[in-house]
Parts: structure tokens; C-alpha cells; sequence
């Protein structure tokens, strides 16, 4: 099924509830009277009900009885108790789709105490500006268009993969962090610039000017990155210099780790979480 003609509802009205909101509207997927929000933070509820033309619900479960789709848009910490609250609502016309970090589709199920149709998801802060990447996680019990809704909604605000569950981690590591560890390289770049003599606002705005036309030549040329560092490096020039540098310091081996240990640490707060 597509997402079209369907009463979306979103349980938490946070930084990534709204982005999704805001992905659908702008993309024509859902009007604004088929959108329900419901959120603990009764002033931030009804200042975001305004702001898009949307619906506020007092209480989730009221919520999920009144959608098709459910998005639970909800910290892994009170994951528990929500889905005590909207277990009696939920029945097997609902698509529940989880962006709770760690939490597995087996949780969610054990935490409602019946089987549904549940996706999990693992989005990206960049879908605060429609940039983001998501990864869904294919699980048993689905109909069969229930992933095309689930990826609809998420390409309203970026890229959308499909994975096993059991990547879910690794995904985590690499595109769930991986912003910050972009930020570094931003922030970095703007030192090095601050070093050789420019201002910090002409440096910043070259650093991230350089980093966004760079990710996005590489997305839509299909051009390995390979290529693009050999097409930059002429022979004896400034760039191979630079590049020198970074392979002194181990950049590749330190991007590779800290992917590595972010994913470790996923897995951990995952079994913790259970």
C-alpha cells in the first residue's frame, strides 16, 4: 500500500517527529487533516498542530485508534510504557514503524503482548533538512506493501536502504553517528583553515561548502571516492600533500574504528535495553 489516502499518527512530536511531518507535507504524500500528533509536552503539541495544520491528540492510545500508520517517534527509555498504553488500540489493520534506537522488533512486540505489523527504523539527524539516510529493517509478519509505505515515508526526507534487522547496529554506527563524526571533519577542516591565516566565518563556510558539494557529487555521479581523490591529486601537487597527512595520522584506519565501536556499543545498549 502506498502511504497515500492513509491517516498517519505520530507518537512524540520531537526534532525527528516533526522533520517527517514536515517531509510528507511538502512532498504532497499526506494532507495536513490526515496527520495526528500526540506528545507529552501539551504547549510544544500545540504549537507544532499550528505550525503544520495538523491534529493534536490528547493520549496516544486515543491517538492509534484514529490512524492507519503508526510512527513511534519515542526515546528507547520510555518505549516500555507506551507501548503498554496503546496495546489495547492497537489491531491488525495498524502498520507500527519504530525510529527508537536499539529497540527491536521482538521488544516492541513483547511490550504490546500480541504480534503486529511492525518496521524498524533507523533515520539520521541530516532529515531535518530532507537530507537524511534511513535504514529499514526488513521483519516477519508484514503484508506485502507495508516496507513501500514505510520507505515512502522516510524518502520524504532523504535516502532510504533496506536491511536484515541484524544490521541494524552496524547502521547505527555508520549512518546514526556518522554525522557527528562528519562534524568533526567540518570543524577540522575550518581549524586547519583558521591556522593558515583565513577568518573562522570565510573557513566554515568553505569547510562545509566543501564537504556537501563533495557527498553530493560523489550521490549523484555514482563516482567512487577513489576516483574523486585521483581526479583532485595531481602528481607532486598540494592535494597528495595533504593526503599524506591524513594517511600519517591514520585516517582511514580511525573512521573504520569508530564505526566499529559505535556499532559495538549499539549492540550493548540494545541488550540492555531488554
Amino acid at each position: 500500500m502506498s502511504v497515500k489516502g492513509k491517516r498517519v499518527g505520530f507518537v512524540g512530536a520531537g526534532n525527528m517527529g516533526e522533520a517527517l511531518v514536515r517531509g510528507l507535507l511538502e512532498a504532497s504524500l499526506v494532507a495536513p487533516d490526515q496527520i495526528l500528533v500526540a506528545d507529552v509536552r501539551r504547549d510544544h503539541l500545540d504549537a507544532l498542530a499550528a505550525r503544520h495544520g495538523i491534529a493534536a491528540r490528547d493520549g496516544n492510545a486515543a491517538l492509534v485508534r484514529d490512524v492507519d500508520v503508526v510512527v513511534l517517534a519515542v526515546k528507547p527509555q520510555t518505549m516500555t510504557a507506551v507501548l503498554a498504553e496503546i496495546a489495547p488500540a492497537v489491531t491488525d489493520r495498524h502498520l507500527l514503524v519504530s525510529i527508537a534506537a536499539g529497540v527491536s522488533t521482538a521488544a516492541i512486540r513483547a511490550g504490546l503482548g500480541r504480534d503486529a505489523r511492525i518496521i524498524r527504523v533507523m533515520p539520521n539527524t541530516p532529515a531535518l533538512v530532507l537530507a537524511g539516510a534511513a535504514a529499514l529493517a526488513r521483519a516477519r509478519g508484514l503484508e506485502a506493501d507495508d516496507l513501500a509505505t514505510a520507505e515512502e515515508i522516510f524518502a520524504a526526507v532523504g535516502r532510504v536502504v533496506v536491511v536484515d534487522e541484524d544490521l541494524m547496529d552496524a547502521v547505527t554506527g555508520l549512518s546514526g553517528s556518522g554525522p557527528a563524526y562528519v562534524a568533526i571533519v567540518v570543524e577540522s577542516l575550518a581549524d586547519g583553515g583558521v591556522k593558515m591565516g583565513l577568518d573562522r566565518a570565510t573557513a566554515m563556510t568553505l569547510a562545509t561548502s566543501t564537504v556537501l558539494g563533495a557527498a553530493r557529487l560523489l550521490a549523484e555521479t555514482g563516482m567512487h571516492p577513489g576516483a574523486l581523490k585521483d581526479m583532485v591529486s595531481s602528481p607532486g601537487g598540494t592535494t597528495i600533500a595533504g593526503i599524506s597527512a591524513l594517511e600519517e595520522g591514520g585516517i582511514r584506519a580511525t573512521f573504520m574504528r569508530a564505526v566499529e565501536r559505535a556499532t559495538l556499543r549499539s549492540r550493548e545498549l540494545g541488550r540492555a535495553a531488554h
